[in-house]
């Protein structure tokens, strides 16, 4: 499938941009399956936007199950230079998240965007958060993230910090999803060089970052127990559970179109609890009850609860469905200061 770039040059040059990362973050990724796995790399599936007329992108999958539950690194991007009636131009991305199959090691999401008008402007976003099973021993971890990002950000630092933090919030478990987030929205000093540079070196040093971290963690800890398995699953059901109720990104990647749904579902880790995710359909506010609701419904009975590609696309149709029938909704989605368009930007 032959996928049609975006014409506009500084689309092009955040697509090498993310493509660059991505190739930088798969290389680590084998590099850490061949010392602790069984050396099997990520595999690559491609996928496009309208038979790739208006784009598409190529998603890196883990295949070694020792190091990975569940990894997904995707880059995509999705334009309009053939339709005059959006004012969307294009849309570049990188989007990653890394749940290991050691507990002791935590997963990671980590989000760089180019988002360009047709008349001109445009605007980046940049997202990183570390997200432990194990809270009880993510100390060092979350200050060696956070100093990261304190040092390669700079003076962006504390906006990025307190978005992320009110952004990974979950009000119905009085809890964040992870304990280090980072969440920069409509970024553009009016400099579009140096703020590529400033994107590019986020996400090399988060990318370096969290490779340490994992390294560090299944050298030192390369056994664990049930009890920690366990702990680790309670984690995954609620990753899965602030990504399908409250993440606006998710949300909104699946209401602009269908053609990804396996991709944009790739921040869901292999298994859940499913009855933990139904206890908490009480303390859910009116109508997201009703969404957990569905989502329940589209999950096999048992515990642990397997979410296959067909179960995913069966969570998708459900926020679909949820969301076309309550659409005011929206509104209870997770956000920074700042919420930006998406849905309508593809409309």
């Amino acid at each position: 499938m032959v996928q049609i770039p975006a014409k506009s040059l500084q689309a092009k040059e955040a697509a090498l941009l993310v493509e660059g990362l991505q190739a930088y973050f798969v290389t680590k990724l084998n590099a850490a399956s061949l010392r602790f796995g069984k050396g099997k790399s990520f595999e690559a599936v491609r996928w496009g936007r309208d038979e790739g007329i208006h784009g598409g992108g190529t998603r890196y999958e883990a295949r070694d199950s020792i190091v990975f539950d569940a990894a997904s690194v995707n880059v995509s991007q999705v334009h309009y230079d053939d339709d005059a009636q959006k004012k969307l131009g294009s849309a570049t991305a990188i989007s990653t998240i890394i749940h290991p199959n050691n507990p002791h090691a935590p997963s990671m999401h980590m989000h760089i965007s180019w988002t360009q008008m047709k008349e001109g402007s445009g605007y980046w976003r940049v997202m990183a958060d570390l997200n432990p099973s194990l809270i009880d021993e993510s100390q060092a971890d979350k200050e060696r993230f956070s100093s990261t990002l304190k040092e390669v950000t700079g003076a962006l630092y504390e906006q990025g910090a307190a978005q992320g933090n009110r952004y990974f919030y979950i009000p119905a478990l009085e809890r964040h999803r992870g304990v280090s987030h980072y969440y920069l929205e409509g970024y553009n000093s009016g400099n579009f060089e140096a703020d590529k540079a400033f994107v590019l070196q986020v996400g090399e040093k988060v990318i370096e970052c969290y490779i340490a971290i994992i390294s560090d963690k299944l050298r030192e800890c390369p056994t664990f127990t049930e009890e920690e398995k366990a702990q680790q699953l309670a984690y995954h059901t609620l990753y899965l559970f602030q990504v399908l109720t409250l993440d606006r990104g998710t949300t909104s990647g699946l209401l602009v179109h269908d053609q990804n749904d396996v991709g944009i579902m790739g921040s869901i880790p292999s298994h859940v609890n499913r009855k933990l995710l139904a206890s908490w359909r009480n303390k859910m506010p009116y109508p997201q009850d009703v969404l957990l609701a569905s989502l329940l419904e589209a999950l096999p009975q048992g515990v642990p609860t397997p979410v296959t590609e067909a179960t995913k696309k069966a969570l998708a149709q459900a926020v679909r469905k949820h969301y076309a029938e309550y659409p005011k909704a929206l509104s209870m989605q997770a956000s920074g200061e700042y919420i930006p368009p998406t849905v309508a930007n593809h409309r």
